[in-house]
């Protein structure tokens, strides 16, 4: 009788607690539900088997990632360096197998220990250096990024031929991205509901010092959590390398971000002890099917931004309200030493950036002791052939003239830019050579630079809204003019184009965008049936294509306004590319020159990056030195076809 008593006071008592747990997992799934709903009323492209396979494969790699982060979050720690982690880990893996002889199985190998060993790290640091799991993940995210640089020296390493199969679909319909998906989330639910590490992780995020008393070894639980996490980041890395047939340095940039998004948007809560598999891959179905749609439904990529960041900021409000609401009359003592330990957090995190910078700095200002001019050059990415060509040339032209020349990448982000080049206006450089992340975004900086009589170089974009002593670029406009006349002629002057436009805001896409549109105006019959922005981006040019395709599966060309997109282009389009459609890029890079040769892409419109770069070291060192130099400096442009292509230096 009394233990029939107990048990109906512990069910009544469990109840609420069961019903908020089933009303939030419902809560994402019905969110799911109805976005695809009213994506299916506003378009008729996107319910469809094609399309929701499509949705399926962009989501694989948040999913997988998020996956291995589901056990951190419910254990209560956070992984920053997920995203870094699966681009060492491909990297790894092409660097071995392709450049170095190490047989696949080996490599694929070696590719899942670097993301363990990245995340004993991770875990060590955590449980035993007693660093927050913030600043351990955010230390292994820059460590993880810079090695990944360091072995592919900034440029993509083609993957091997057996391992690209993961990109491929099985029986002509079924992406293996998926299908890897469904079985890593298979693992993650079953170590998260059937092992003694999964009980752990609740057991520890519900409280850690609970179960270090019970007899849990806490330390040692969580070293296992962060190498879990490590692997499923590995794996994301090498489905990611295989969509796209190489490794690249900066792949997966950002998606830790979206990998926490899509776990707490599937009802996990930050603060630990809540969190399921199933939680997590409606998560990721969330995010890329709000991509997915958006696309479909051509909205401006400004505002795509801003939808998706509601829906995030939407998840972790939800998960704040819930954690109030389940503290009941504790809620605001408790919430306030939260508040506290998170503030302890991020002023750690602050403390630890200003630290880094002021080392980076002090390590520059140490090494700069030569009397040679010196100059800094930044980029707006590494992880681009063109730029890389850029840096090439400028260094060689540096070392012939004897400047001292500092590189710096910043990763297409305009802010970590507009640091670069205060940086090199607050050290005194003698010249500032900038390759504007955004146009519009650098002038400030520049704007001080002037001030400080430094002179400044732009080279393959302008800056929009301040002075430059010079303009190094190619006629992009001009080239534009030729992109669409070649795709024009090779239609015969009548077809259906869609158009992959470059990074908003940067001078050389407004100027390759105009070009387009002057060139086409010549040939009436060439229908641009869509233009969407891929950001200059292999991975964004794929999926971009790949969902373009379902609302204009006749398209019978592709402009894009640089050779990673149209390289993403042609791995959507697959076995049409160079045959019933084709591909013009932009930029002539050594891989648009390679599938210019194999006849998956038709033309390219090439550029000299190396002189670029040359020629911008030159006027800087001119302009440092007082001498007189143009104000514009065009580099010549070419089309590159099959018929030529093994005639074209560069």
């Amino acid at each position: 009788m009394a233990t029939d008593t107990l048990k109906s006071r512990t069910g009544a008592s469990s109840a609420p607690g069961g019903l908020r747990r089933l009303l939030l997992d419902n809560g994402a799934l019905t969110a799911l539900i109805v976005l695809v709903i009213a994506l299916s009323a506003l378009s008729g492209d996107f319910l469809t088997t094609d399309n929701l396979l499509n949705i399926g494969v962009q989501a694989a790699v948040t999913a997988i990632l998020a996956f291995g982060v589901t056990f951190v979050i419910v254990s209560a720690g956070i992984d920053l360096s997920v995203g870094s982690v699966a681009a060492l880990s491909a990297t790894v893996l092409a660097w071995s197998a392709t450049q170095h002889g190490v047989p696949v199985v080996l490599a694929v190998l070696l590719a899942i220990a670097t993301g363990i060993a990245c995340g004993l790290v991770n875990g060590f640091l955590i449980a035993y250096g007693k660093l927050p799991p913030f600043i351990a993940t955010l230390a292994m995210l820059s460590v993880g990024r810079g090695l990944s640089l360091v072995i592919s020296q900034g440029s993509p390493i083609p993957f091997p031929d057996s391992v690209s199969h993961l990109g491929d679909t099985l029986g002509g319909w079924l992406p293996v991205p998926v299908l890897v998906m469904v079985v890593m989330g298979l693992a993650a639910a079953f170590v998260l509901g059937r092992t003694y590490i999964g009980r752990s992780m609740y057991a520890i995020g519900g409280n850690e010092e609970a179960a270090r008393l019970s007899g849990l070894r806490v330390p040692k639980q969580k070293l296992a959590i962060y190498a879990l996490s490590g692997v499923f980041a590995a794996a994301a890395g090498v489905v990611l390398a295989a969509r796209l047939s190489s490794a690249q340095p900066q792949a997966a940039d950002g998606y830790e971000l979206d990998a926490i998004a899509a776990v707490v948007i599937g009802g996990a809560s930050l603060a630990g002890g809540t969190g399921k598999a199933s939680g997590t891959l409606i998560g990721a179905l969330i995010l890329a099917v709000l991509r997915n749609g958006l696309n479909l439904l051509s909205v401006s990529a400004f505002w795509q931004q801003v939808v998706i960041g509601v829906v995030i900021a939407l998840a972790v409000l939800l998960d704040t309200v819930r954690r109030k609401a389940g503290a009941g009359s504790q809620a605001a003592g408790s919430g306030g030493g939260n508040r506290g330990r998170q503030a302890a957090t991020y002023g750690l995190a602050a403390v630890a950036t200003v630290a880094i910078v002021g080392a980076t700095s002090f390590l520059h200002n140490g090494s700069a002791g030569s009397g040679n001019p010196k100059v800094g050059l930044s980029l707006s990415t590494l992880n681009n052939p063109f730029f890389v060509q850029i840096r090439a040339g400028a260094q060689a032209e540096a070392q012939r003239q004897g400047v001292d020349l500092t590189v710096t990448d910043a990763q297409n982000d305009a802010s970590q830019q507009a640091n670069q080049l205060q940086n090199f206006t607050s050290s005194r450089l003698g010249a500032i050579i900038v390759n504007p992340v955004d146009s519009d975004a650098a002038s400030n900086s520049v704007k001080a630079a002037d001030r400080a009589e430094i002179p400044v170089i732009a080279v393959d974009r302008g800056v929009n809204n301040a002075r430059t002593d010079a303009l190094v670029a190619s006629d992009n406009v001009a080239g534009g003019e030729l992109a669409a006349r070649t795709i024009a002629e090779r239609l015969g002057g009548n077809g259906k184009i869609v158009i992959l436009q470059g990074q908003a805001g940067t001078s050389a896409a407004r100027e390759r965008a105009a070009g387009f549109a002057t060139g086409l105006k010549a040939y009436p019959g060439i229908q641009v049936v869509a233009q969407q922005p891929a950001d200059f981006d292999r991975t964004k040019g794929l999926d971009v294509m790949s969902n373009l395709l379902q609302a204009h599966p006749d398209v019978q060309g592709v402009i894009a306004a640089n050779d990673e997109m149209a390289l993403g282009a042609i791995k959507a389009l697959g076995a049409k590319a160079g045959r019933s459609v084709p591909v013009v890029g932009f930029d002539g890079t050594p891989d648009g020159l390679t599938a210019v040769k194999n006849g998956t892409l038709y033309a390219s419109v090439a550029q000299q990056p190396t002189q670029l770069g040359k020629i911008a070291v030159d006027n800087a060192l001119k302009a440092l030195q007082g001498k007189k130099i143009d104000e514009t400096v065009k580099v010549p442009v070419k089309v590159v076809t099959k018929e030529n292509v093994n005639g074209f230096t560069g």
